[in-house]
């Protein structure tokens, strides 16, 4: 009776083992940020970290990979095995821009890296050293193409959102300005507060540390409407660049390969911690909204913006 008891207790741990091996998440969670700390980025993903760490029941580690305007980690994250222990929180615009202006990509958007959950949208804003003889978007204009030499707008890096953004202004407001791009919003920031460049277009989480810094004057925003972050600040569209809505989007993915039930996992705890009224008033104190979604909704925001940032392209002719 014991040995007959005793087989069919290891027969049953082998029928139920597979099962208890799968369940996810078993161990900590990495969740690769593609930029320095202190962009808009980083603050948003550090926003969501804790919280998926309460919702999943593990450790979210967050892991800086900064380079090539967002590229360095999200190839690193694309490449990555589906296993749901590494993810990837990043500008949606930024991956876009690359997936149509990057002559040698290194990874495929559309296969390498699964959709799971938006998390936050943001305006970005134009901001400049306070040291110009300007005091808004209007003046800047008429500032910029008075000068000789041309005036410097730093970014994240080549092909972020903020390069671009650049781009499309510059198309739209018919003027020329220089790009230096950086490895990141902190150290653009950095050479805009040393006045080594003239103007940013940066995310409100971003700026939202250097509101009260009288080294910068944020002269518009470049989303349609106001933000309740800043309510007098005008749009650009107010401010006499006609239609011109950017808003930059960062959300969750994983590599290829995660199983549906793990992305639907993350998915849902994403869509949970949003609801929370902590992360809500943490995120609108930064200049953000949470948004979290299913993975449909946030596959079709990807090809929204993979259109958007075609035209631009198209244009400006930026290769990566």
């Amino acid at each position: 009776m014991y040995r007959r008891d005793f087989l069919c207790a290891i027969l049953g741990a082998a029928a139920f083992g597979p099962a208890f091996a799968q369940a996810w998440p078993a161990k900590p969670i990495r969740m690769i940020v593609p930029y320095p700390p202190g962009g808009a980025n980083d603050i948003t993903a550090r926003i969501y970290g804790p919280q998926l760490s309460t919702e999943l029941g593990q450790s979210v580690v967050i892991d800086n990979r900064p380079g090539a305007g967002g590229e360095i980690g999200a190839e690193t994250a694309a490449k990555s095995s589906g296993d749901g222990y590494t993810l990837l929180f990043a500008a949606i615009g930024s991956l876009t821009i690359h997936a149509v202006a990057a002559t040698n990509h290194p990874y495929d958007l559309a296969t390498d890296l699964m959709p799971v959950s938006m998390g936050a949208g943001v305006p970005l804003a134009l901001a400049i050293r306070s040291d110009l003889p300007v005091k808004s978007a209007k003046e800047l204009l008429d500032y910029a193409r008075k000068q000789k030499k041309g005036l410097t707008y730093g970014s994240a890096g080549n092909g972020s959102t903020q390069h671009m953004t650049g781009e499309y202004f510059k198309q739209a407001a018919i003027v020329d300005l220089l790009h230096v791009p950086y490895k990141g919003s902190g150290p653009a920031l950095t050479d805009l507060l040393g006045g080594q460049i003239d103007v940013v277009f940066e995310t409100l989480p971003a700026l939202s540390a250097h509101l009260d810094n009288p080294k910068i004057r944020i002269l518009a925003l470049t989303s349609a409407s106001r933000s309740e972050l800043l309510p007098n600040l005008p749009t650009l569209h107010e401010s006499g660049v006609p239609d011109f809505d950017v808003t930059t989007f960062y959300g969750l993915f994983a590599p290829k390969g995660t199983p549906k039930d793990i992305v639907d996992q993350a998915s849902a705890a994403m869509q949970r911690a949003a609801k929370k009224p902590e992360v809500q008033a943490a995120m609108r104190k930064a200049g953000a909204d949470a948004i979290a979604t299913s993975p449909e909704r946030m596959d079709e925001m990807v090809k929204s913006e993979v259109a958007k940032w075609s035209r631009v392209q198209k244009t400006a002719q930026v290769k990566l």
